[in-house]
């Protein structure tokens, strides 16, 4: 007799949360698809890293639908620069040469915070819309979700966490800020249960291995970009055709991957058809 019969339910495996990265250009949708998985019942955690909250919002909003108490956010604001400390970078660049650019130190470097308060709200998740703290990322279980919005921000907050507002970099600089975000993708992919998303604008990047051009994410730089799809159960391309919007995972021109849905174009860009996929496997 099947052991789970008698309607009695099935005990959970224990399976890590879904690690997914939604990739694809501007206006294809990709922050606007959060709204359905925050449909699956998951309590979900949004960080915006980029000016995304306001298409989450109208996915409820433009449906005439209450926002769900299931939904929670925290945006990480810029550095707050006047146009005085832009005018004052302006000038050095107009003035000094690229070397001596490269070891200008930028006093206003302290004012970059946004790579220290994205890991600060990692730490301890204070949500805006209700004030309550809800601790560690790490802590969180399998019924709750991060979305990180986007890896583009994510990149920028580390470059200016180096640098600060200085007009270029350093080889060593570039490479701190890379390992910074290293550490940060690969801690949320490998040390957390809950269920992660990324969002990720793409650009075409040399295909190491055949040579020819894929579209990727956009992150820093052409060592760091093909090593975060490893950590992904899935890496799906966002399409809009005029006013129809899908997900793709076929195209043989995008780094792609799915463990939870179908290898096919025009697919229902509906994040139940993963979660529902994970919950099955994740039952005996």
């Amino acid at each position: 007799m099947d052991q789970h019969t008698n309607n009695t339910p099935a005990p959970n495996i224990g399976l890590a949360g879904v690690n997914v990265a939604l990739m694809g250009p501007t206006g294809t949708g990709k922050t606007h698809a959060i709204g359905t998985l925050v449909e699956t019942g998951l309590e979900v955690f949004y960080i915006g890293m980029e000016a995304g909250l306001e298409s989450l919002i109208g996915y409820f909003a433009d449906r005439d639908k209450p926002i769900p108490d299931n939904l929670h956010w925290k945006t990480i604001e810029g550095p707050a620069i006047g146009f005085e400390a832009l005018q004052d970078s302006t000038n050095k660049v107009n003035t000094l040469s690229f070397e001596a650019l490269c070891k200008l130190t930028d006093p206003h470097k302290t004012k970059y915070q946004q790579a220290v308060n994205l890991l600060k709200t990692l730490n301890s998740f204070d949500d805006e819309r209700t004030g309550k703290n809800f601790g560690s990322v790490s802590t969180w279980g399998t019924d709750r979700a991060l979305v990180l919005d986007g890896l583009t921000g994510t990149c920028q907050a580390y470059v200016s966490n180096a640098i600060g507002g200085k007009p270029t970099m350093s080889m060593n600089e570039y490479g701190i800020a890379q390992n910074g975000i290293f550490q940060l993708i690969f801690k949320l992919t490998n040390h957390c249960k809950c269920h992660f998303v990324l969002l990720a604008h793409v650009v075409k990047e040399t295909d190491q291995l055949t040579g020819g051009s894929k579209l990727m994410m956009m992150s820093l730089g052409e060592k760091l970009t093909p090593k975060i799809p490893l950590w992904f159960s899935d890496v799906i391309l966002t399409v809009r055709e005029g006013a129809k919007f899908s997900w793709d995972t076929a195209n043989a021109l995008a780094d792609l991957k799915t463990r939870n849905l179908p290898i096919q174009a025009g697919l229902q860009p509906d994040f139940k058809l993963i979660i529902d996929k994970w919950r099955k496997r994740n039952t005996l």
